[in-house]
């Protein structure tokens, strides 16, 4: 295991992640993708820890992901449903929240539909002077800080399996294609793959990637650049109709596929979220996919050796061809799924192992 002390306590969000942090989460997670390739996948690392997965919204890549990852450190698992739960009945969600801690809790593990949820869990769990850990497994549209890590695990281990790290991303383009507005993935996405030196293309209809979108990244991105005292983002005006904005030197808007995928080394694709759709954004799945879906035809605009990403569930035939999903030669899909276990265990094993 990497020997860099973790000082972090909760993982809310990457918008204010390090590059040793970053770091760390890669070389740790590489050793326990080594763990998971032996014979016995088991290590006591948070034996007699208690992990606790409360999840308000359906889930099932992320929840079952973090519950076998906490098995195979030796944890006891605790699993909530909403719907099976005494919130039915009126309990809130940090009463819910103070209910497992009092059973013992160590770790929480928080998906919830509303932004804000897993921070205001945190913020009350250091309120009452507990140490209990509170991770973030995706709030509303803010963040989905594991499942950007387990993107750049992906994407770190194929370009170098035995050391990954995040400056193997500088200079790669990346393209992201799909629901922009409602994805709460390519917001840490962008934290993640700004901070590696990729340049980051985000491509979607106007409806799915309007001008406030660019708007809200400029603000974020020069806020996090003045905190840092940095001068490596500079933003810019917006252009043409078909790159709405570019928010920084590294992060570019299309309106169109064809730019965003230009000499492309990896691309993402994003679920269309169509239960978060308050309205018609789309005039059909067909024409989304005519213009937005990627097929083999459309990755011959990028490098020969593309690869492409999703964080599931696939619409399949609409974000993405079936047959390019099952394809090994171009699909990191089911990688990504693997990776997911080893990325949580780091994750679960980082702000855990201080509690023993």
């Amino acid at each position: 295991m990497p020997t860099t002390t973790w000082n972090r306590h909760h993982i809310l969000s990457l918008a204010d992640f390090t590059t040793t942090e970053y770091d760390t989460v890669l070389q740790t997670a590489a050793s326990f993708q080594e763990v998971l390739s032996r014979r016995t996948k088991k290590v006591p690392t948070l034996q007699g820890q208690v992990v606790a997965n409360l999840f308000f919204e359906p889930s099932t890549r992320t929840r079952s992901s973090f519950e076998i990852a906490a098995k195979r450190l030796s944890a006891d698992t605790l699993n909530f449903a909403a719907a099976s739960s005494s919130m039915t009945k009126g309990e809130t969600i940090l009463d819910t929240a103070k209910t497992y801690l009092a059973m013992g809790t160590d770790i929480m593990v928080v998906r919830h539909r509303e932004a804000g949820v897993p921070n205001a869990i945190a913020a009350e769990m250091d309120r009452l002077g507990v140490r209990v850990s509170v991770l973030n497994a995706g709030d509303g549209q803010h963040e989905h800080p594991s499942q950007a890590l387990l993107d750049l695990f992906t994407i770190c281990t194929l370009i170098d399996p035995d050391h990954p790290r995040l400056d193997l991303l500088k200079g790669k383009k990346i393209a992201i294609v799909g629901d922009i507005l409602h994805s709460r993935v390519v917001r840490s996405n962008i934290w993640s793959l700004i901070a590696s030196g990729a340049e980051v293309h985000l491509a979607a209809p106007p409806t799915l990637l309007p001008k406030l979108f660019a708007e809200y990244i400029s603000e974020q991105v020069e806020g996090k650049e003045q905190e840092a005292g940095g001068d490596k983002l500079i933003l810019s005006s917006p252009s043409s109709p078909s790159s709405p904005s570019s928010p920084s030197s590294q992060l570019f808007l299309h309106w169109q596929l064809e730019p965003a995928l230009q000499n492309a080394d990896f691309v993402m694709t994003l679920r269309l979220q169509k239960e978060r759709m308050t309205a018609h954004l789309l005039p059909s799945l067909r024409e989304y996919h005519q213009l937005f879906g990627i097929t083999r035809t459309k990755l011959q605009l990028c490098k020969p050796n593309v690869k492409v990403l999703h964080p599931g569930p696939v619409n399949r035939g609409v974000e993405i061809s079936s047959d390019l999903m099952d394809d090994p030669e171009f699909s990191l899909i089911q990688s990504q799924v693997t990776s997911g276990v080893a990325v949580r265990m780091a994750l679960l094993y980082l702000i855990g192992s201080g509690k023993v």
